[in-house]
């Protein structure tokens, strides 16, 4: 059938009952991403299919880790920096689209990740059938790039299984489980592993009929009144979760769809017009580069086995017992110490309650729950691989500790800090091996926040800086290496935000008022929730030690609200009252105006220290600062980063402003020491180096 053609990254077979089976298997490439020599072959492929006319087709993937990822990113960029996107994108519907019209069934064989472009091309299949199998995910994130599906997902999936389920899907690009796709009907059959291959050829053989109800369904919710009716309510529940100015792609997404009719090519022609100028905003731009440092950021820990097994962690407060219970949870043994088991026990029912949250099954929590054991007496330290530390902010006791630990490590053991800011030169002082200790500082909520500061001294050893690089890769999260100087990176950065935020409130601006500005910037939560939320007496202890390195003062009435135990959030009483975990803004005085430098108070102050970070070397580049402050702070990603703000607004005039809030405000805000970093003058989009 295929005499004569050459397939660089598919392999084509055909057997004596007339079924061919289409493998997707990209050359030099760990992963299957659609670049546009795969989508090429395939349409060699298929029109060589539409003209033999086989009785059925089958598409899988060879590669052990999934189905596909979805298209090629970095030929993406090129497309974009060449104003090529729409003819790429439709060069890929045409594909697709020529696949889902051959004459014969098909059926895709899904295992492991099906995200993005995969996704699209088993939607384009006659039906689909996946591996019964945790690791398998299907999805359409292209909305977390900026974009949306542009190969035929919002065009097909409303279609497939009803707007009210499909628009979800593609608007917050969460993947879903094998089991969650069968229910939905974007697979049609379940298979176990080892029979996906057999149980798709005996789907070919007698094909799923989809309930008349679901079909029902699905046709009702995209008519033309339905879209008309349903569009508003899902812009207005959109903009209640992200700004159309800031993040275009869900709104560009819901119109596609309200303007779609019955006709797929005038669907397919609305979509890749929408994606092709959604390619060309600043968001899609700082979002794809904010993926290629996420995706640095977990290649820092590859190659390295951590060579570490079992965890002691000491001090059962939120921070240690939360990151217990996470080791525990990604297979670790873990030890969890304190002074008594009063205050381990609470630690043990959080970890509980993750565990029965992220692992549904009983056999699967009550193993998780195992792995973490109550150690009063900190008997694991001596069988521990890693100790990690995470004691109240006091040099003198955590010294004091690592006395008591150090004499009974065994061999190569890693002794690591969970500090947020005390510099590791002034905690290393007493150590008989200070090479072996350096900090893991990680942040709050642990389940949640991906980052990891992985935090260096002149005398670590570079071997184990690379495995705890490796253990932190290892419990899935996003490590980056910093400079072990007071508050090292994120707290560095964020507290000068967070204490001019408290001044003005203590100017008498209205807490809701200062929550607003900064989330019209784009920072995930305001920071007068924030604070309450981290505890006043963690600001205030963060504060005390770093105001002096930063040039600041802590503002008055801090201590007041501290002595009176309002401490924020966890006491129910800070700068807000909370009620169920949720805080009661007091309603703002319409009249009220608040300052118009109120914005660059906040923002410029936290970029400022920012760019002093990168002059003082903190971390290795400008990259991994933007990726740090973001994965750490939340720093409004659509604008790429601190870094990538300044380049975005010029350097100059950021620093212009810095010096007229100087001359308004005090010396706090005058530009620090890295405004000649050649970093800054970089300008357009770039992709991050290493990608």
């Amino acid at each position: 059938m295929f005499e004569g053609l050459r397939f660089n990254h598919w392999k084509t077979s055909l057997d004596d009952s007339g079924i061919v089976t289409l493998t997707l298997d990209r050359a030099n490439s760990s992963v299957n991403a659609f670049s546009r020599e795969v989508l090429d072959e395939l349409g060699q492929i298929v029109e060589r299919l539409a003209i033999e006319k086989p009785n059925g087709v089958i598409i899988h993937s060879a590669k052990s880790n999934g189905f596909a990822v979805g298209a090629d990113i970095k030929e993406f960029v090129e497309y974009a920096k060449h104003g090529t996107v729409l003819e790429n994108i439709e060069n890929g519907q045409r594909v697709f689209e020529a696949l889902a019209r051959l004459p014969c069934p098909t059926v895709a064989a899904v295992h492991g990740a099906c995200m993005g472009g995969g996704t699209e091309l088993i939607l384009a299949c006659s039906q689909r059938i996946a591996a019964d199998d945790d690791k398998t995910r299907i999805g359409l994130p292209e909305v977390m790039l900026g974009i949306h599906p542009g190969w035929g997902g919002s065009a097909r999936l409303p279609r497939l299984i009803g707007a009210l389920e499909a628009l979800p899907i593609m608007l917050t690009g969460k993947a879903l489980s094998a089991r969650r796709a069968k229910s939905l009907g974007v697979v049609d059959r379940l298979a176990r592993p080892e029979e996906l291959m057999a149980e798709a050829r005996a789907l070919l053989r007698h094909p799923h009929a989809r309930p008349f109800a679901q079909r029902a369904g699905a046709w009702a919710t995209n008519t033309w009144l339905a879209r008309q009716l349903l569009a508003p309510m899902v812009v207005k529940q959109t903009a209640a979760k992200v700004r159309k100015e800031h993040y275009p792609a869900p709104f560009a997404l819901i119109d596609v769809w309200k303007r779609g009719g019955s006709d797929i090519n005038q669907r397919l022609k609305l979509e890749a017009r929408s994606v092709a100028k959604l390619a060309q905003t600043s968001t899609a731009q700082n979002l794809i580069r904010i993926f290629f440092l996420q995706e640095r950021l977990k290649g820092q820990g590859g190659g390295v086995d951590p060579d570490i097994r079992r965890v002691h962690v000491v001090g059962a407060g939120v921070m240690g017992g939360d990151i217990a219970a996470w080791a525990a949870f990604k297979g670790y043994d873990v030890t969890l110490q304190d002074r008594e088991m009063k205050f381990i026990q609470p630690a043990l029912d959080r970890a509980r309650a993750l565990y029965e949250k992220k692992l549904k099954t009983p056999e699967k929590i009550e193993a998780a729950s195992r792995r973490l054991r109550a150690d009063v007496e900190g008997a694991g330290i001596a069988n521990a691989d890693l100790a990690i530390e995470a004691i109240f902010e006091n040099a003198q006791a955590k010294e004091s500790l690592y006395a008591t630990i150090e004499p009974q490590f065994q061999h190569n053991e890693i002794l690591a800090t969970n500090t947020s800011s005390i510099p590791l030169d002034e905690l290393r002082k007493g150590l008989k091996a200070p090479q072996r200790f350096l900090g893991l500082h990680f942040f709050n909520p642990v389940a949640q926040m991906p980052l990891v500061e992985v935090v260096r001294h002149e005398q670590l050893d570079p071997a184990i800086e690379k495995r705890a690089l490796a253990f932190c890769k290892a419990i899935g999260k996003l490590p980056v290496a910093v400079k072990g100087t007071p508050g090292f990176l994120v707290n560095r950065i964020l507290m000068p935000y967070l204490l001019e935020a408290l001044r003005l409130y203590n100017e008498g601006v209205p807490g809701p008022v200062l929550d607003k500005q900064a989330k019209s910037f784009g920072m995930p939560m305001g920071p007068i929730e924030l604070a309450d939320t981290v505890g006043l007496d963690v600001c205030a202890s963060v504060g005390r030690e770093l105001a002096p390195f930063l040039g600041l003062e802590l503002p008055p009435g801090l201590e007041d609200r501290l002595e009176a135990g309002k401490r924020g959030k966890k006491d129910g009483q800070g700068l807000y009252t909370w009620h169920d975990g949720k805080p009661q803004k007091p309603e703002v005085d319409p009249d009220y105006t608040p300052p118009p430098d109120l914005q660059d108070r906040m923002i410029l102050a936290m970029v400022n220290e920012a760019v002093s970070c990168l002059g003082d070397n903190v971390v290795d580049d400008a990259d991994l600062l933007d990726a740090g402050v973001i994965f750490g702070t939340g720093f409004a990603p659509f604008r790429g980063g601190p870094i990538q703000y300044v380049r975005s607004e010029g350097a100059e005039n950021i620093r212009q402003k810095l010096e007229t809030l100087a001359k308004r405000y005090g010396e706090r805000f005058m530009p620090k020491n890295g405004w000649d970093h050649p970093a800054l003058k970089q300008s357009g989009f770039e992709l991050p180096s290493g990608a």
